[in-house]
């Protein structure tokens, strides 16, 4: 049986693959990457990320608005469900808190993650969640709006064992990304070691943050392998054992992605 993976978060829609997206294509697959999920960022170019997911069987999509995005359209609950309700969309986000890249008065990033809670829980479909320097008030909106009830990701693990204990407790899955393998990181690799093995992902978050070797470059789906080849070293134990938890993982977490 081939090696199969997932790249559960990457961002494919966007510039920096305009020049060559069928070769990005071709690399992911000689890679073993399977599937991908395209994550929406904002309402003016989800709509690029809804036709990916019509055009090709093994790309998912999601709908949502960051935290940081400020120009543009904010959705209202029922636009957010109508898209959240469509076959091609297998999560809601990435939503959560930013205080990194925001400051001031955030209250309107606070009501904007309450509302993806409340449509996720609405249609049924988990969450994906990004927080940076916001960790305490995320899982606690988490925790009060009652998201174990839909379930999700923190994508892009960069927090400490405290944190990820606590997204544990309510039934949400962890997905480390290309930092895992920094040498900065060993609070995250302290994570890909405890982490339950059937409550794992692997990333890219391309075109952003390449693992090593790959550091500095565009970052595509295709380099999710070196991430998942280190997090099965963390773990001692072969990469075709994480492939097969973290795919299975991906699937019962996005339970309406076919396969």
């Amino acid at each position: 049986m081939s090696l199969q993976l997932v790249d559960s978060h990457c961002h494919i829609n966007f510039d920096a693959f305009a020049d060559d997206f069928p070769a990005m294509l071709d690399n992911a697959r000689e890679s073993d990457i399977n599937w991908m999920l395209c994550v929406s960022v904002d309402w003016e170019t989800y709509p690029q990320v809804l036709k990916l997911a019509q055009t090709y069987p093994h790309i998912f999509a999601s709908v949502g608005v960051h935290p940081n995005h400020t120009e543009g359209h904010e959705p209202d609950f029922d636009e957010l469900l109508a898209q959240a309700q469509r076959e091609e969309v297998v999560a809601v986000g990435e939503t959560g808190l930013d205080y990194f890249r925001s400051s001031g008065d955030l209250s309107w990033q606070h009501e904007r993650f309450i509302r993806h809670i409340e449509v996720a829980k609405a249609v049924g479909k988990p969450l994906i969640i990004h927080t940076r320097e916001a960790a305490d008030d995320t899982m606690r909106l988490l925790r009060e709006h009652g998201a174990d009830q839909c379930g999700g990701v923190l994508h892009c693990f960069a927090e400490d064992w405290r944190i990820a204990e606590q997204a544990l407790e309510i039934g949400f899955y962890i997905s480390f990304s290309g930092i895992v393998t920094f040498k900065s990181a060993p609070l995250i690799q302290e994570v890909a070691r405890k982490a339950p093995l059937d409550r794992i992902l692997v990333e890219t978050d391309s075109p952003y943050l390449a693992p090593v070797p790959k550091r500095g470059k565009r970052n595509e789906p295709a380099y999710t392998r070196y991430t998942a080849q280190f997090v099965a070293d963390q773990r001692q134990i072969p990469l075709e054992a994480l492939a097969e938890a973290t795919t299975d993982n991906f699937f019962r977490l996005f339970s309406t992605a076919v396969r």
